[in-house]
């Protein structure tokens, strides 16, 4: 209580949002099946991935790497999305009426948000190395630094995805179904399995991190315009994102 009402009277921006960031990280390890999705399921589905291209034939349009590599490439790439994903959903699902409490002891909508934001990245880029390291294991990347930074981008934009959904859609198997979709559609189509030339994929969030991380794992090298478009689609995200659940949260989660 003490504490509660320091942060009400008297303590800096910055102080509330170590409080709100450290609250968010307690919470979330409190719950032993958040450690597990965070590190083991990475395992999973990238060797789960790897095994399942294993079992198909070559295929003409595939030219990079064998299939059970390209497998396992997009399944670090689909494991850190959709877990980041999932993460920022609950992370804005789980915490409404805590958000109300803190609201009581000064905190502002954008200080929520950034507490949040905060623990989404922290939790990326656990799920990004844990991807990585499961990767490592049958596909040693020729980029290593290159190949995570990529991963983050995946990462960070989908946790920033979740996070929009779980604003707009605060029920988590509605916001559940939306992110396994979204992440689904994204990355069979981002994945460069198949011969796709559209005007509208750069539009997709995975697209750039996608080719950042093969040419990073396969070549050892970085496409400048592709790693800022990359970056730039982050940074929108999280306006967008900020905007929204500023906009929302304050209305009950209506838009006024």
């Amino acid at each position: 209580m003490t504490e509660a009402l320091d942060l009400k009277t008297g303590a800096s921006p910055a102080r509330r949002l170590s409080a709100g960031i450290g609250a968010q990280i307690r919470a979330f390890v409190r719950t032993p099946i958040n450690v597990v999705l965070l590190v083991v399921l990475p395992l999973v589905v990238v060797e789960g991935y790897g095994v399942a291209m294993a079992a198909f034939p070559q295929l003409p349009f595939v030219d990079t790497g064998t299939l059970a590599e390209m497998g396992r490439v997009n399944g670090a790439i689909y494991s850190v999305a959709f877990f980041a994903g999932v993460l920022g959903l609950f992370q804005v699902i789980s915490a409404r009426q805590a958000d109300e409490r803190l609201r009581i002891c000064g905190y502002s909508r954008s200080e929520l948000f950034a507490s949040r934001l905060i623990t989404v990245a922290l939790g990326s880029l656990i799920i990004t190395g844990a991807a990585l390291a499961v990767l490592w294991w049958n596909v040693p990347p020729e980029a290593p630094l290159f190949a995570f930074g990529a991963l983050a981008l995946a990462a960070l934009v989908y946790g920033l995805i979740g996070m929009l959904v779980g604003a707009v859609l605060p029920r988590a198997l509605e916001g559940s179904l939306v992110m396994v979709f979204l992440v689904d559609f994204d990355d069979f189509l981002s994945s460069g399995l198949l011969d796709i030339d559209s005007p509208i994929l750069p539009l997709f969030p995975l697209h750039f991190p996608h080719k950042l991380f093969r040419s990073a794992v396969f070549d050892g090298s970085v496409a400048l315009g592709n790693a800022a478009a990359g970056v730039t689609y982050v940074l929108v995200t999280g306006v967008v994102a900020l905007l929204v659940y500023v906009r929302l949260t304050g209305n009950g989660g209506e838009l006024a």
